[in-house]
Order: structure tokens, then sequence, then C-alpha cells
């Protein structure tokens, strides 16, 4: 029998948020498999809690990302130009295991490369991932013996990550671990997942957002300093939670999880730097010299003017818009009637970032999806953005199999793919709407809606304003009429909480 200490404990615990209570679109869905959960439910009483439920449906659905990729797997990555382009299925892995030297066992960053790439254009601990996923190859056999053995063994680790993201999404917010089916079962996410090697730094980041939600500023510091060395979206992060900070005056915190970022990053960069300093900067020149590529508003204009802009002009534009959008959302922050919630803002910032940048590879939807869930865990509006990513990812690979087929034009000309990049950036826009709203209208969030505060912020949690301005100073009670629990302002009541709900969610 429980104790009379657990049993007096559990009682003062909220329950956990159930999404077929509250999100229509989830209710019926779940018709699928017997319908919404009843009152009397004993949830997280078995071995099947929900984070176990959760990463077993995320395994299953990159498995079947996996079989999405067999026709190239079985010879289209190998012979044909477009073959696996008609198939939907190209990955970058099979084909830069001999094109950055790894099937000759060159060192990336330190060893040349033959051809017009030098060295290899990715940030170090990226690098690390690819050169470790090599040395699990087998060496013998047929050049494509060994793609496909690359490909098996990348997919291996990268379904590792995959595993980690839905575990730290379900964490994260401890009322709502069934939000992780939202990452779990996101169709752009298994469709995207073994294109390149984007889910290690996704998964780094996922897992700082965690150390952040249960207040550990030094780890997620160090998290996202690795995130930030695998790829350099991460270090956007560290904007909002600055100005988030300042509002609430944490700056103990922010400064733990600035020095824990700039402590890791070096960790990993500083030995390459100091001792392969052309290979370590070949990805910051790269990505400087790239010019306007696919699924940006830029490549729009540049297929559509006779006099398109140059790759330095289209740098600097790019920058300025971006940093444009930063200032936006630095007064949106100090400005909203309630402070914004962390995961609200780190979507945002990314977002802003993918949708003013020179080129939007498919796989990037990969950034984008933990936060989305973290940030706005709705059905309708997670499904309609991820509508649009699928359609985005059909048509660049429709686009491309148009290129490479020659007179047979066998796909989507420009005109088409170009609205393939126009769904892309309105799905994505929709997405910032509605966050934006929410952030407005704070009885508009489905997470604040239940009663809490911002169970992702760790110490913003629940913590009280020291510097706004403008409407912030003088905030109305409520922006828009709405009945259901609310949380005071500045307050850590019932619903603000650091450890898990009763009934074993975690």
């Amino acid at each position: 029998m429980p104790s009379a200490e657990s049993t007096q404990t559990s009682m003062h615990e909220p329950e956990p948020v159930r999404p077929t209570k509250d999100d229509a679109v989830a209710a019926a869905g779940s018709e699928l498999i017997g319908g919404p959960v009843g009152r009397r439910a004993l949830l997280g009483t078995s071995w099947w809690t929900p984070v176990r439920v959760i990463a077993l449906v995320a395994i299953g659905m990159f498995a079947l990302g996996l079989v999405q990729k067999a026709p190239c797997y079985n010879g289209a990555w190998f012979f044909g130009a477009s073959s696996q382009y008609t198939h939907a299925c190209y990955s970058d892995i099979p084909h830069l295991y001999q094109g950055r030297g790894f099937a000759d066992g060159l060192v990336p960053y330190f060893d040349k490369l033959p051809g017009d790439m030098q060295y290899l254009e990715y940030p170090v601990l990226t690098g690390v991932f690819m050169e470790v996923a090599s040395w699990l190859t087998p060496g013998s056999g047929s050049i494509q013996d060994q793609e496909q053995w690359y490909w098996m063994v990348n997919a291996g680790m990268l379904m590792v990550c995959a595993a980690v993201i839905v575990v730290c999404v379900t964490r994260t917010h401890a009322r709502r671990p069934w939000d992780g089916l939202l990452v779990a079962l996101a169709p752009a996410f298994a469709l995207t997942a073994t294109i390149n090697w984007d889910l290690l730094a996704v998964a780094l980041t996922a897992a700082a957002m965690l150390m952040w939600s249960r207040s550990r500023s030094l780890a997620f510091g160090v998290l996202l300093g690795l995130a930030t060395a695998a790829k350099l979206y991460p270090v956007f992060l560290l904007g909002p939670l600055f100005v988030l900070c300042w509002r609430a005056g944490k700056w103990r915190d922010f400064g733990k999880a600035l020095g824990g970022a700039a402590v890791a990053w070096l960790v990993v960069n500083l030995p390459v730097m100091l001792f392969a300093f052309d290979g370590w900067s070949k990805f910051y020149t790269f990505s400087q010299e790239r010019g306007v590529d696919f699924g940006s508003f830029w490549l729009i204009l540049a297929q559509n003017t006779n006099n398109p802009l140059s790759t330095d002009t289209v740098n600097t534009l790019a920058t300025l818009l971006v940093l444009l959008c930063c200032a936006g959302i630095a007064a949106l922050t100090l400005t909203a009637p309630r402070r914004p919630r962390f995961a609200q803002l780190a979507f945002l910032i990314v977002a802003a970032f993918i949708l003013t940048n020179k080129v939007y590879s498919p796989q990037y939807v990969l950034w984008l999806v933990p936060l989305a869930v973290l940030a706005r865990p709705k059905w309708r509006d997670f499904l309609i953005w991820q509508a649009c990513e699928v359609a985005y990812f059909l048509g660049i690979w429709m686009y491309l199999a148009y290129t490479t087929s020659g007179d047979a034009h066998k796909g989507l000309p420009a005109d088409g793919y170009h609205w393939a990049i126009a769904l892309h950036l309105l799905g994505t826009l929709y997405l910032c709407a509605v966050i934006v709203r929410d952030i407005l209208m704070p009885e508009r969030d489905v997470v604040r809606r239940a009663g809490d505060d911002d169970p992702s912020g760790g110490v913003l949690d629940g913590a009280e304003d020291v510097f706004v301005f403008g409407p912030a100073a003088h905030p109305p009670q409520h922006a828009a009429h709405f009945e259901g629990p609310q949380v005071e302002w500045g307050s850590r009541g019932p619903s603000s909480h650091a450890g898990p709900p009763a009934g074993g969610s975690l």
C-alpha cells in the first residue's frame, strides 16, 4: 500500500493534461485506438508509461521512414540520375561516404579532399559523427556495398537521436507528456530524418531544453554549446533567453548558460581550429560563399529576374532581415502583457532564421519540429504546418527530377516548385502567427490555458518581472474573455511545479 506521505503528496500534484479531452483533432484521431481517454483511466500505472509509448511510436515511424528510402537503397542512389528524385528517397549520406573521403580513410578537416570541395563542409561535431560511422562501416565489398552499410550505420545512430528527441520533448512539459506524440507522428520528421545528419544537433538541443526546464542552467549551456558545434542554428536560442532573463532579472542563470555553451563549443572546436584551421573554417566560408539555393524566397526572386542579386548582396540583406526579426522578437518579449514562454520564442527565432536564409534544405524542418510541439501543442495547427512541409518535401524532389530527366521533363517545372516553396513559407508563417497571437493573448495559449505558466522555462517559470516597458507596464487583466484556470502574474501557484505529476508519466 502507498504510504500516507506519498498519498498526501499526490493529492496536491495536478493531473496530466489529456489531449483527447482538450483537443478536438486529437480526440477524433484517438478513435483509431478506441477513443478518448476516460476520466477513470489509470494512466502511468503499468510499464506502458507515456514516455515509453511515445518512444516506441517514434522508433516505428523512423522505421517507416527507412522503408520509404528502400527504392534508393536498392539502386536509385547508384543507377540513374533522376530515379532517386522521382522516388523522393534522396539522401546525402551514401553520396558523401566517398565524396568526402571516408571511403579512403581521410581524416576530416586535416586531409584535403580531391575535387572542388577541399575540406569537409560540416561543423566539427557533425564531422566526428560522420567519422565514427565510417569506422563502423565494413571496408570490404564494392563501393556500393560500403555506401549502403554507411547509410545503415548512420540510420541506426540517427534513430538513437530520434529517440532522445521524443523522450526529451515528452519530459520537458511534465503535465503534457502526450504532446510528444506530435513529434513521434510528424510525417516530415520521418521523411527527412536520414537525409542528412541534422538529428544530432536537434537531439542535443532537445536535451538542452529539458535541462533548462529543470532549472539546470549550466547543463543547458553545455548541451547547447555541443549542439552549436554540430549545427549553427542552436546558438540562436541564446538570444531570446537573454531577453527573457532580462525581463525576469535572472542574470546569474543566463551567465551560467552562456558560459557553459562557450566552453563546450570551444572544447570541441579549439583542437581542430588550432591544428587544422583551413579545414575547420571551411563550414563558415562555404556558408558565406554559397549562392542562393533551394527552398528560399531568394531563389524565387533569382529565377524570376533578369538581373539576380549577387551572393554578397543576398548575404547582407538576409543578415539585415534576421536582425530585424530578432529586434521584433525582443520588443515582443519586453512588451507582451505576460512574459512569453521560452519555447515560443525559441521557435520564432529559429523560424526567422529559416525564413530569411538563402537556402532551405528539406531536412531543416527537423530543427523546428520539437520547438513547434513545445511552443504550440495544438494538433490542428501542427498538422496544417506539417502538410505544407510534406508538400515541399515532394516538391523539391519532383523539381530535381524535372531538371535531371533531360528532354523527358519528368517532374515539376520551376513555376510549380516556386509554389511548393511558397507553401512551405506560408505554413511556417502561419505557425509563427498563431504563436505570436498566443503571446499577445496568453489566455489562448493551450499550455497556459491548463493553468501552467512556463513549464519549459525553468527559473523563469512563475518568476516576477523586473523589467518591462510599453503595454506590459500596464497590462489588462485579460486580453480576451476566457473561462478556465488562470495563473497569477509572477507567482508560483499550485500549477507551477518542478516535479513530474503523479501516475508515472515521466
